[in-house]
């Protein structure tokens, strides 16, 4: 379908038919949200970086190899506390919530900024995937606790000078006093502690009483093919087994799927904003 009012009206329609909605967010839905990762609030907040590494973005940045954990410590408290701690719920999130509020929903998510959380989505309905930007754990894993970073950001960030931090406010492990890291997966050492599973299970077992027969939507939002084996390829799966089922999908780049699943597939590639206040 090519006209936007059809496809509104249909999104519309299968929302409020649907026995439950499971919403798939990625990297995209923070981008639409207005979480700056590479635009003017980027690069004025990250300037000296800019200047001195010649970052191109917040992410690629994420993996620079710094030389001491003095300084990879100083840019990722600026780095958490930029869109982990300093921004409140984006009205985004907040359009999103309202959708789904009186409805039975879940999230799943790879983002890692808890914008959920903070728009008001019941925490016990949230499975995020790849860790908490306000979360740290031992670099190795030895132990599988997490641990706030909160009070670590605001402390590293008061004693930041020169692009790094002096090394008695550089987190430890407590357990085998090595190095510590922000609890996001890049490795095999990301720690699924007792809350990550307990959220997993919940979320599978909110998709097993739905995906085979159910009237289920799947609203997937900004999920492209950088992790597509986490919600884009089951959404996918689900759609081509269950006649019921329905993708709604908002991607400005990826819009479309698999001709087996067109049927059940609207796609979006218009604002973000602009199609879920319609949906709404």
């Amino acid at each position: 379908m090519n006209d936007f009012k059809e496809r509104i009206s249909l999104a519309e329609e299968r929302i409020s038919q649907a026995e439950a909605v499971v919403i798939g967010a990625g990297a995209g839905l923070s981008a639409a949200a207005g979480l700056d990762y590479s635009g003017s609030e980027f690069r004025k907040e990250f300037s000296d970086y800019i200047r001195k590494y010649g970052f191109s973005d917040l992410y690629t940045s994420s993996f620079h190899d710094f030389p001491t954990e003095e300084e990879r410590w100083a840019r990722w408290a600026r780095h958490i506390d930029f869109i982990r701690f300093r921004p409140g719920a984006m009205p985004l999130y907040k359009e999103l919530y309202d959708l789904v509020k009186g409805k039975n929903y879940f999230v799943i998510t790879t983002n890692v900024d808890s914008q959920f959380r903070k728009a008001g989505f019941d925490s016990d309905k949230i499975f995020e995937v790849q860790g908490d930007y306000g979360l740290m754990q031992c670099a190795v894993g030895c132990h599988p606790q997490l641990y706030s970073d909160k009070s670590t950001v605001e402390t590293i960030l008061k004693h930041s000078h020169d692009l790094t931090v002096d090394t008695e406010y550089v987190p430890v492990c407590p357990v085998c006093g090595g190095n510590m890291d922000v609890h996001v997966r890049k490795n095999q050492y990301f720690v699924q502690d007792e809350a990550w599973h307990a959220a997993a299970e919940r979320y599978e077992e909110f998709m097993s009483r739905y995906a085979d027969n159910g009237r289920i939507v799947m609203l997937e939002l900004g999920i492209g093919f950088n992790t597509p084996a986490i919600i884009r390829f089951p959404f996918e799966r689900i759609a081509f087994q269950n006649p019921k089922a329905t993708i709604i999908r908002l991607n400005s780049d990826y819009p479309e799927g698999p001709a087996e699943t067109a049927s059940r597939t609207i796609s979006f590639t218009e604002d973000m904003d602009t199609v879920i206040k319609r949906i709404k």
